[in-house]
């Protein structure tokens, strides 16, 4: 066993259970590793793109963001957070059009809050919004999974050769595939029946999920990087583990705005809306 295959079987011996645990148990406890995860994305994407070198004053900004959106995730109003994380936002795309900070900090500050954001959004603090937790996972997860050896059994014509050259249409499609049965096998085992809802709302999530994953890519090419960075034993940074999971979540969150807007119903039934409940 390479050195490399030893370290990612104990990183992941250490997190499943922790992530998993976290989810089970929900409240604080969940919160608490979405705003951890914010954090660290911030953290790597403000050192892959360079943010602390490139303007001191305006990194100083992105971790004010996130860190004041966290903590009210965590202590906070839920309902504050979406727009407290949409201020800084765009107060802080307002001057980097002035050129007063670098371009890419409001692109940190959304990608890294609205991770946090959404995963505890998801999941709430309900049972149900457990069963939504573990209908995301395991579509994300049988996503990626299907996708990594089906393109490696079939082959043929590349996704995006210019973002990630090893990625293939037959990956695609099958990860796709996978990822929406392994959707309706969470449903089908939580409710006893599935709904075309289920099957939209899982085609949506692996699909994200997969854009999730070149979005990645093509930052850490964009700026020459393999790894977002080396937090994690084996298996590189927290973006490169969770790239798809969180653009799921950001699929899953605004469609639920969007439905909240025309039906008048809050995003704290985030996980029963995933459902169709």
């Amino acid at each position: 066993m390479s050195e490399e295959l030893r370290l990612r079987i104990l990183s992941s011996i250490v997190l499943i259970p922790l992530v998993l645990g976290a989810t089970w148990l929900g409240d604080i406890a969940f919160r608490a590793i979405s705003a951890l995860i914010g954090l660290l994305i911030y953290y790597e994407w403000s050192t892959i793109t360079g943010l602390a070198d490139k303007s001191l004053r305006g990194n100083a900004w992105g971790w004010l963001s996130i860190v004041v959106v966290c903590l009210n995730l965590l202590f906070g109003s839920p309902d504050m957070t979406l727009p407290l994380l949409s201020g800084f936002v765009v107060t802080v795309l307002i001057l980097a059009i002035l050129g007063r900070v670098c371009g890419w900090l409001p692109g940190g500050i959304a990608y890294a809050g609205l991770s946090a954001v959404s995963l505890a959004a998801i999941r709430g603090d309900d049972a149900v919004g457990f069963s939504a937790m573990i209908f995301v996972f395991v579509i994300v997860w049988a996503t990626d999974i299907l996708a990594y050896f089906v393109g490696r059994a079939i082959g043929g014509p590349k996704l995006a050769p210019r973002i990630s050259p090893g990625k293939t249409w037959s990956g695609a499609i099958g990860g796709t595939i996978a990822g929406v049965i392994g959707g309706l096998l969470v449903a089908l085992t939580i409710f006893q029946t599935v709904s075309v809802w289920n099957v939209a709302v899982a085609l949506l999530l692996s699909v994200s999920s997969q854009i999730g994953d070149l979005f990645e890519s093509f930052i850490k090419r964009r700026f020459g990087v393999k790894d977002s960075s080396r937090l994690i034993p084996g298996h590189g940074g927290v973006m490169d583990r969770v790239d798809g999971l969180v653009f799921a979540c950001f699929a899953a969150f605004f469609l639920a705005i969007i439905y909240a807007a025309i039906d008048a119903r809050s995003v704290d039934t985030l996980g029963s809306f995933l459902f169709g409940l």
